[in-house]
């Protein structure tokens, strides 16, 4: 589903073509244990309201902590679109994972079930669901900044600029959102 991690891979992309598989591995070191601790009940305290909320507005302060970063990168005469993130990309994939009430939700709610079905059939099931859940974002998320990367070589600096731009206030605007909701 198109979001952060999706705008975060593109603007990391054009600087790196490898940026989409390094924010899919952050993103795994959260989904993976996430997965398997659904199916011992953390399901119950993520769906509680409290934590919604948190969870909520500490993930929109974070996408506009990192907008903000990218429109004063985008601001500076010498820009380099490397600076526009002062996290690396796996650091990125983990921690806009983990702030995204969406998420979280989703996992509590429509993960379960689909984790809860493949647990039935057994152990290498919920194995094999994990792994080939997160492998589909992987190879998405590749695909991503591999084109945004070879996509930007074909941009001058000029549109590189509005494209990152384009991103950065995407991150506002689900920061916004985030934030709204959660209040």
């Amino acid at each position: 589903m198109p979001g952060a991690v999706t705008a975060a891979t593109l603007a990391q992309g054009t600087c790196r073509p490898q940026a989409g598989s390094l924010i899919a591995i952050g993103h795994g070191l959260l989904e993976i244990p996430l997965i398997f601790l659904m199916m011992l009940g953390l399901y119950v305290f993520l769906d509680a309201a409290a934590v919604k909320t948190a969870v909520g507005f500490v993930g929109g302060v974070f996408l506009l902590w990192m907008s903000w970063g990218m429109l004063r990168e985008l601001k500076k005469p010498d820009f380099h679109p490397q600076a526009a993130y002062r996290a690396g990309p796996v650091a990125t994939g983990f921690l806009l994972s983990a702030t995204n009430p969406y998420f979280l939700l989703w996992w509590a709610t429509v993960g379960l079930n689909l984790a809860l079905k493949a647990r039935e059939l057994g152990t290498t099931a919920l194995v094999l669901f994990a792994g080939v859940h997160w492998l589909c974002d992987f190879v998405w998320l590749t695909i991503l900044s591999v084109s945004a990367f070879y996509g930007a070589n074909l941009l001058s600096s000029r549109n590189q600029k509005w494209i990152l731009a384009f991103c950065a206030l995407t991150l506002a605007g689900f920061g916004i959102y985030f934030i709204i909701d959660a209040l």
